[in-house]
């Protein structure tokens, strides 16, 4: 069995999968904030998942894993060629920033093959979409040209679907696991790269922890799909919970979103899930309403573009944005998806005036 060298650009949710790999003597480097690879260096990092029948959670600390974990803040250090596989487990409008951006385009150019853990598809995986123009949503992007060097073929797609949270009241090199959920990931292009997605799905299958009730099977698995489109099931819930916790002036939580109006929610999830379908995808690609709501009952936090907006963020994902272009490239719209674009220009048009006065 090979044990692959996995660097991770994003400490807070690359973590969850790190903790994954860890289990299997995988090594991950995390590319993070000087202060949080200072930690992560110093005390590792630790990871709290709730686990279905047992009513204390587990606690996994990477220290104690048979993989090594180091972290790295100075990105100009980075070299992509040392490494089998690339994670980007940062949010979109982050890979513009300096540093970010450079070490970016070493790993476009340097061929190894790279996962996104996005809400938002990078742009070349859109341009792997048959019969999809990628260049008529670019619109969608904070700045689409930091993904111009990529070879669409080495790059895919893993769905962030577990949800997680850094809690105040921990240091930042902890993570709690708030929906224990899979991982779904797209096949690369090219074979070689699927066998390393293939290899580490195995591994994650066989994690057991010891706990007092014996061996215990560690939730939040990583799912290899050949289809493109299995990753394109986060969208419905993106669109029905989190872009509706976006309020004119505030924010709530993604329970409220989806409960407080529970026929509009299922409206919006059901037409992006037309739009997947339109797109390519098949429907038992596509996670059922009905699950997605009973989810839901358990998001008592606001989702996390709405807490950015209403800290002040100048951008955030726009996944809503990326949802409505792509439907009109097949000629659909709905109203509700028209409000959620026209809500979020509003609320980052406010926050950018009043930054630019302060």
């Amino acid at each position: 069995m090979s044990h692959y060298k996995i660097l991770i650009l994003g400490a807070s949710y690359g973590s969850l999968l790190a903790s994954k790999l860890l289990f299997g003597g995988h090594s991950v480097t995390l590319v993070c904030l000087p202060a949080e690879a200072d930690l992560i260096n110093g005390e590792g990092f630790r990871v709290r998942m709730p686990v279905r029948g047992r009513e204390t959670p587990l606690l996994i600390d990477s220290r104690n894993l048979p993989g090594k974990v180091s972290a790295m803040g100075a990105m100009d250090d980075v070299n992509p060629a040392d490494y089998d596989l690339i994670g980007l487990a940062m949010q979109e409008p982050q890979y513009g920033a300096p540093g970010v951006r450079e070490l970016l385009e070493r790993i476009a150019r340097s061929r190894v093959p790279c996962m996104s853990i996005m809400n938002m598809p990078p742009l070349p995986y859109i341009a792997r979409l048959p019969g999809v123009d990628a260049d008529a949503v670019k619109a969608a992007y904070t700045d689409p040209s930091v993904w111009s060097a990529f070879d669409p073929g080495t790059l895919t797609l893993c769905s962030p679907d577990p949800q997680a949270i850094r809690p105040p009241e921990e240091k930042v090199n902890f993570l709690h696991v708030t929906l224990p959920t899979n991982f779904k990931v797209a096949r690369f292009e090219n074979e070689n790269s699927n066998a390393i997605l293939r290899q580490l799905e195995r591994d994650i299958d066989a994690i057991r922890m010891e706990t007092p009730e014996g061996a215990t099977e560690v939730p939040v698995k990583l799912r290899f799909h050949d289809s493109l489109f299995v990753p394109l099931a986060k969208w419905p819930m993106l669109l029905a919970g989190n872009y509706r916790c976006i309020t004119a002036d505030g924010m709530r939580t993604a329970q409220e979103a989806v409960h407080s109006d529970l026929a509009q929610s299922r409206a919006v999830y059901e037409f992006v899930s037309d739009v997947c379908i339109a797109l390519g995808a098949k429907r038992e690609d596509l996670v059922p309403f009905e699950k997605y709501a009973a989810a839901a009952k358990s998001l008592a936090r606001p989702a996390s573009v709405a807490r950015a907006l209403t800290n002040g963020a100048a951008n955030v994902e726009r996944a809503d944005k990326l949802v409505q272009l792509l439907a009109r490239q097949r000629g659909m719209n709905h109203p509700a998806i028209d409000q959620i674009v026209a809500l979020v220009d509003r609320r980052l048009d406010a926050n950018r005036k009043k930054s630019a006065a302060a």
